[in-house]
Parts: structure tokens; sequence; C-alpha cells
């Protein structure tokens, strides 16, 4: 469980910093966000499963896409809220086969 949860923190910290880095890119940035914004949404979706991975999948989406809310980190907060908030058992949760 502790390994699920640092690759899961981990995981997130990198695609929360992707989604930010586009961001910074003048001009460019925003017509990256659509490129990443289903990428992001599809790799919630994998990494949280049930309805609360459908609903993260869908907050990231709606984060990446609109402009100005790249800040969020929406990643990290699933973390939290999945590890720290809610307290959810080993078994609901279900991380992807691919490896960091």
């Amino acid at each position: 469980m502790i390994n699920l949860k640092k690759k899961l923190l981990v995981k997130g910290l990198i695609y929360d910093a992707i989604g930010m880095a586009t961001y910074a890119v003048p001009l460019v940035g925003p017509f990256l966000d659509l490129l990443w914004a289903p990428y992001a949404a599809k790799k919630m979706r994998q990494m949280y499963s049930g309805n609360k991975g459908k609903v993260a999948s869908v907050l990231v989406f709606l984060e990446e896409i609109l402009p100005g809310t790249d800040v969020i980190p929406t990643f990290t907060l699933m973390w939290l809220y999945t590890f720290v908030w809610k307290k959810e058992t080993a078994n609901e949760i279900v991380l992807e086969a691919e490896v960091i």
C-alpha cells in the first residue's frame, strides 16, 4: 500500500508539473493544453478507479482546457482526497500497469 501511495503521488506531481509547464509557454501554451487535457484525463482515469476516477478525469480535463486554471494541482489534490482526507482502502485503488 505504501509503494502504491508513493507511486501515485510521484506520478501525480509529474503530471501536475507538465500541466503547469504548458501555462508558462507564451502563445503556444493554450494549444498544448488542447493536446494535454485529454491525455491528463485518461491518466487520471487509469490511476483512480470507480466513480471518483471518472469525476476526477472530467475535472482534470476541464482544469487543463480552461484558460488560467493550469496552476491548480488536480492530480495532487486527488491524491490528497484519496489517501489523506478520505482514507480509501487499497482494494478501491487501481494503479495502471505503466511504470514511471
